[in-house]
């Protein structure tokens, strides 16, 4: 069965990054009708964020609210944060397989891959 899962480090502190709201949209050419929400375990984790029928080939986006996360841990931030909501557009050719759409960052910087 097909999933999709998310993973969030703070590479600032080293440690996952517990509390930040996540959420996930299906892009249907200029319209994206949210799928599903949630907010990063004490392993930095959302998983599964959307499994089974409900995951369907296509275009989605992740938001990362990262600029809240950063407030929360007393990171030192500008304002407006350079960082606030990181989205991540990405596509689904196969919804059997498990798809993994990890984030590493910090106040001023992200990366991300897909992941195992």
């Amino acid at each position: 069965m097909g999933r999709l899962t998310t993973h969030v480090l703070d590479t600032a502190t080293g440690r996952p990054a517990a509390g930040l709201v996540v959420e996930l949209s299906r892009i249907d050419g200029a319209t994206a009708s949210l799928v599903a929400s949630g907010v990063t375990n004490a392993d930095g984790r959302v998983a599964p964020i959307v499994e089974g029928a409900n995951f369907t080939a296509g275009v989605y986006e992740l938001r990362f609210f990262c600029g809240d996360y950063l407030r929360s841990t007393g990171a030192s931030l500008t304002e407006p944060p350079f960082l606030d909501v990181v989205p991540i557009r990405f596509g689904i050719g196969n919804p059997d397989q498990h798809y993994h759409v990890p984030l590493l960052v910090s106040a001023y910087g992200y990366s991300t891959y897909r992941g195992s």
